[in-house]
């Protein structure tokens, strides 16, 4: 009899990608803690932001001198892969494997997918627009993002009770906040709220283009909208 435990029904790409987090993480602390790569591996965190963060100024120059390069391009795809410590890394993990299987199991894997890259890609977009900041933009907080805006938006939009809908969309955004804060708290933050709030605004806008039932919930949003 197959097992039906919560780890069973994860769905695959999320905990394929959970799991790459960790591993990259896990190489990095070996590294610190010299378990491996010798007495270079201290640095490997340091150089590893360094390649694959988000760089506002490297953007910025890409910008005015109108030459998009293969190194800024990358890095708003690989961003995310790198974190500042374990506990950024491991949050986000924590908050890629539950906000992922919310968003598959009322998407899809294809869509989940397409939310986290297009939240991620927003993201350093907005971060490298509207700020001018030297600080690296590293982490998979503003494609997580990008999937707390897809949940939200089905739950905003669900059938069954719009007012219970709407309370639990706003009190997931409002739970998330508090997280995020808390973890600023504890560890330490810069400007990176920018790219999170693009990153679930692109999820937003994108749930009802990728839900299975994305016109029908809208058709009935406008309809209660209507009656009211």
């Amino acid at each position: 009899m197959p097992s039906s435990g919560p780890f069973q029904r994860l769905p695959p790409l999320v905990v394929a990608l959970a799991l790459g987090l960790v591993a990259v993480e896990a190489l990095l602390q070996l590294g610190a803690h010299g378990l491996i790569g010798g007495p270079q591996a201290a640095g490997w965190r340091i150089e590893a932001m360094t390649r694959f963060g988000f760089s506002a100024p490297l953007f910025d120059y890409m910008v005015e001198t109108r030459r998009p390069t293969t190194e800024a391009l990358t890095r708003f795809v690989t961003y995310p892969a790198v974190h500042s410590g374990a506990m950024h890394a491991i949050f986000g993990a924590v908050l890629l494997l539950a906000l992922g299987k919310a968003v598959a199991e009322r998407f899809s894997q294809v869509a989940t997918a397409g939310i986290l890259l297009a939240g991620s890609i927003a993201g350093a977009l907005a971060y490298g627009l509207s700020l001018d900041s030297r600080v690296l933009l590293v982490g998979a907080y503003p494609g997580v993002y990008g999937l707390i805006g897809a949940f939200s938006w089905w739950l905003f939009t669900a059938s069954d009770s719009a007012a219970r809908g709407r309370i639990a969309a706003f009190r997931l955004i409002g739970v998330l906040a508090g997280l995020q804060l808390l973890f600023r708290l504890l560890v330490g933050g810069g400007d990176e709220w920018v790219a999170h709030l693009a990153g679930f605004a692109t999820g937003f806008a994108l749930a009802p283009l990728l839900a299975p039932d994305g016109g029908a919930r809208l058709r009935r949003w406008r309809d209660r909208a209507r009656q009211r």
